[in-house]
Parts: C-alpha cells; sequence; structure tokens
C-alpha cells in the first residue's frame, strides 16, 4: 500500500530540521497526549474491573450465589429443604443461616454495629473468604451456645484476643411485665479471621446455629438458606430447579445481582462514564495530530510542489501525509499501552512507594473496603482502547493529508 519512496518522504518530513522545530514539538505532544490517554484508559479500567472482581468474590465467598429467603413464615424445615436443594445439577452446597443486625460491645466498653449470623460448621467450612482466612484460634471450637468467631477488624478496635468476652446486642429485645427490653449475650472469642475487606472483618461475626436461633428468637428456623452453585454466571436454570424442588414451599429465591443490584449497577455506569471520559483525552490529542499536520501542509507546501512537478501523484502525498499522522499515533498508542500494562503489573507496589514518599494513605481500606489497589486487565478491553486509539489517529490525518494532495504545484510554486 505504501511504497518506499512514501515512507522515505514521510520519515524525512517526522525529523524536524532547523527552522521546523515548533511543528517537530507540536508532534511530540501529540504522541505524548496519545501515549497517556492510552495508557490512562488501560489503567483506570483495569482498576475498576480489578474492584469489581474482588468485591463480587468477597461478596460472594461470604454471601452465596442463590439465596431462598423465608416468605410469611419462617423456615422450619430448613434441613429436608437443604437436602433437597443439594441434589439439584449445579448446586455445590446448601446450608442454612440465621442472620440479624446487632450491636456488639467490647469489655472496655464503645459498641458498633454489625451482622451476627448463626450458621453450622459444615456451612462455615463452605465459606472460603472465612475458613481460608482465620489468623487466630480454630473455627472448629465454634461449637455451644457461647462462643463466636470475629473480624480482624473488630478485633483491632475493641483489643480483642482469644478467650476475650464480646457483648451482643439485640435492640429489639424481649417482651416483659415492664416493657420490651434489649437482650444482651456474652460469646468468648475463638477465633478471628481476616477477610481482607474491611466491612466484613469490622463488622461481621459468627455464631452457632443453634446460639443465634435462641438469641434472634428463631426457635427451630432459619432465616434463609444460602446455596452455592458451579457457575454463578449462569444460575437461572439452577433457580428455576429450586423452585420446581421447594414445590409449594413459600420462599423467595434471589440470586447474587438481584441482592447487589444497586452495587453492579453504579459499577456499570461508573465503568461508562470514565471510559468516555478518559476516552476525550485520546480525542484532543487526536486533534493535536490534526494541528500538527495542517501547519506541516503549509511549511512543506514548496516541497509538495516539487514533488508533483517530479511525477509525484496526489495519491502519493496524500500516502505521505496519512504515514506521518498515523506514525505519531501508532507509536503514541504503542507506548500508552505499554505503559499501561506495566503499571497495571505493579501498581500496588507503585502506590505503597508514593504513599511512603510522600507520607499520605492513598488507598484507605476503611473506605475502599479492600486493603490492596486491584486491577485486572481485560484484554478485551485493552484491544478496543487500541484499536479506538488507531482509528481516532488515523481519522485525524484524513483531512491534512487531503488538503495536501489537493495543493496546486503551479499556485504553490508562484506563492513561494
Amino acid at each position: 500500500m505504501f511504497g518506499a519512496f512514501e515512507r522515505k518522504v514521510a520519515g524525512r518530513y517526522l525529523r524536524a530540521r532547523r527552522g521546523e522545530r515548533f511543528v517537530s514539538v507540536i508532534a511530540i505532544f501529540s504522541l505524548v497526549g496519545i501515549a497517556l490517554g492510552v495508557a490512562t484508559l488501560i489503567i483506570v479500567m483495569s482498576v475498576m474491573n480489578g474492584f469489581r472482581q474482588e468485591l463480587l468474590s468477597q461478596i460472594l465467598g461470604l454471601n452465596g450465589d442463590i439465596g431462598v429467603y423465608a416468605a410469611g413464615q419462617p423456615l422450619t424445615n430448613y434441613d429436608d429443604l437443604s437436602s433437597r436443594i443439594k441434589t439439584i445439577k449445579g448446586v455445590t452446597a446448601a446450608f442454612p443461616i440465621v442472620q440479624g443486625e446487632v450491636l456488639m460491645s467490647g469489655p472496655q466498653g464503645g459498641a458498633v454495629g454489625g451482622i451476627a449470623r448463626g450458621i453450622t460448621p459444615a456451612g462455615l467450612a463452605q465459606l472460603p473468604t472465612v475458613a481460608n482466612h482465620v489468623v487466630a484460634g480454630n473455627l472448629n471450637d465454634l461449637t455451644g451456645n457461647n462462643v463466636i468467631a470475629i473480624g480482624g477488624g473488630l478485633a483491632t478496635q475493641f483489643n480483642l484476643a482469644i478467650g476475650s468476652q464480646v457483648q451482643l446486642i439485640l435492640p429489639q429485645g424481649k417482651a416483659t411485665i415492664i416493657g420490651t427490653i434489649p437482650s444482651i449475650e456474652s460469646f468468648k472469642v475463638v477465633a478471628i479471621f481476616q477477610t481482607g475487606m474491611a466491612q466484613y472483618d469490622s463488622s461481621f461475626v459468627f455464631i452457632p446455629l443453634s446460639a443465634a436461633q435462641l438469641f434472634f428468637q428463631q426457635p427451630n428456623a432459619a432465616t434463609q438458606i444460602q446455596v452455592y452453585v458451579t457457575d454463578p454466571d449462569h444460575d437461572d436454570a439452577v433457580k428455576q430447579s429450586i423452585h420446581d424442588a421447594l414445590g409449594n414451599t413459600p420462599v423467595n429465591v434471589l440470586d447474587w445481582r438481584q441482592d447487589n443490584d444497586s452495587f453492579l449497577a453504579a459499577v456499570t455506569v461508573e465503568g461508562n462514564v470514565m471510559f468516555l471520559i478518559l476516552t476525550l483525552i485520546i480525542l484532543v490529542a487526536a486533534f493535536n495530530v490534526i494541528s500538527s499536520l495542517i501547519m506541516m501542509v503549509k511549511d512543506k507546501a514548496r516541497d509538495i510542489a516539487i514533488l508533483r512537478t517530479m511525477g509525484a501523484s496526489s495519491g502519493a502525498i496524500l500516502r505521505i501525509f496519512l504515514m506521518c499522522g498515523a506514525s505519531v499515533g501508532v507509536l503514541g498508542t504503542l507506548i500508552g499501552f505499554a505503559l499501561g500494562t506495566v503499571f497495571c503489573a505493579y501498581i500496588e507496589n507503585i502506590r505503597q512507594f508514593v504513599q511512603k514518599i510522600t507520607g499520605t494513605p492513598l488507598f484507605d481500606p476503611t473506605v475502599y473496603y479492600l486493603e490492596q489497589l486491584p486491577a485486572k486487565l481485560d484484554w478485551h478491553q485493552v484491544a478496543e482502547v487500541i484499536l479506538m486509539s488507531f482509528a481516532l489517529s488515523l481519522l485525524a490525518t484524513l483531512y491534512p493529508s487531503w488538503r495536501a494532495a489537493r495543493i496546486d504545484p503551479i499556485e504553490a510554486l508562484r506563492r513561494e
């Protein structure tokens, strides 16, 4: 498509001579702008993908892929329902839980709100987010009616250790002859876990199922059955099978998307908006390519006229300036791609280095819920960014190249 003549002339025009430095500087700015735009877009989209993946893995690891909730009456036959659900194809685990909101208080005073979840030992073993991240104690000791497993954030906040006492306060309380009084129970810490998600580590606690039934006044009942499946992204068939297996039992079956629809919608909207905003950086750099090429065409009008009189066709002139502009776009895109992928690979190390230099925390786990800055490259998105940058760069070269091909050599030499 491009002959040796066009390549040599385009290469010569890209190397500025004395008196042509201004045009060269604009071309360099265009290249840097495209590189920074591509790199920034890759980095931001990768970080957002990392956030989504990490948060969803933590949420699903603790809350299950499908929840079977009581509708109108407690789930008193939860063992039978769990057994029937386990027989469904695609289900890997199903177990009952009792869950409710509580106030938690340490031996030195103070109180925070949180979630207390009653669960069986077998069910707790199915939660890798907790079972694989125990930093003190043993989950096998979570038996009886006065033991509890807490997160590392709560242990730090209340200065708790194995054997410490934690009070759970249920504001709804119990009805007595003098009115409703809060239910207060003390539990001994037998295990401390660290999931890596600050929200869970500071607000979730686990107690035996029987203890939760007593504390939340749900005798021989469960609030829901947590279900795990082999493919959470395609669980519609499993949901329908659960409905069929449970027959006329009044339940509500919700998957992880329905339970976290607001979160997923927010992440999707933010991702689309960030993609649009950061694309403008590349678009601005593409306009710089137009400016630099237009100035180059005006500066090289006499050269173009001489080339035309020597026999160069208008198509050859068009290709020369297409190559000039496309070279800036392609080189800027490749530099941005390399910069973005390397930055994503070492983003946590870079964050820690900058944090050490500035002395300012750049990623507060209590705000962002995660203890490390995640980044996950989606190569389909990266390919889209690269193709978009190539396309914008090519479009930016069309008008100046067309102007160069339309120059009348006689008029150009006469003006000179």
